[in-house]
């Protein structure tokens, strides 16, 4: 019951994000969107190129993989996590999302980028074990993308 609210809770705060941003949908493609995560110092950058022909919505966020270990999905998108950064990315652009001021350690990083436009919304979510199945949860299209999410370490 605990992981069903959760997943409730992260799809309807996605929900909302996503609504903010209007703008077409109906053309979308799994391969419109591409990310490329990279350590640098404390902080975390996402690389992400938006193909859609649309402005997205994206965030990328952090959580700790202790060990090393990717954590359950589960784990990932519903703590809450404080360590992310999101906006709008524009069409036709490559632009790079970056989370500041890690403290040191193993974290995942997860990210997703999506748009709305009534009653559709199409989302692009970098690959994670166990994501097909909260997925399956929400009536977004959905796409996961080849950059999965890696484990990155902050020292």
């Amino acid at each position: 019951m605990r992981i069903f609210a959760r997943t409730t809770g992260v799809a309807a705060a996605a929900a909302l994000v996503l609504l903010v941003s209007p703008a077409s949908a109906l053309a979308a493609e799994p391969g419109d969107v591409t990310y490329s995560f990279t350590a640098v110092g404390s902080s975390i950058e996402n690389t992400i190129t938006n193909d859609s022909g649309n402005v997205i919505t994206c965030t990328t966020s952090l959580a700790p993989a202790p060990d090393g270990v990717l954590p359950p999905v589960g784990e990932v998108i519903g703590n809450g996590q404080s360590l992310y950064e999101s906006g709008e990315v524009p069409a036709g652009v490559t632009s790079t999302q970056v989370v500041t001021d890690v403290p040191a350690g193993t974290y995942v990083v997860l990210a997703s980028c999506g748009l709305t436009e009534g009653d559709t919304t199409t989302v692009w979510i970098s690959d994670y074990e166990g994501l097909e199945g909260f997925l399956a949860q929400t009536p977004w299209t959905s796409h996961t993308v080849q950059q999965a999410s890696t484990i990155v370490t902050v020292r």
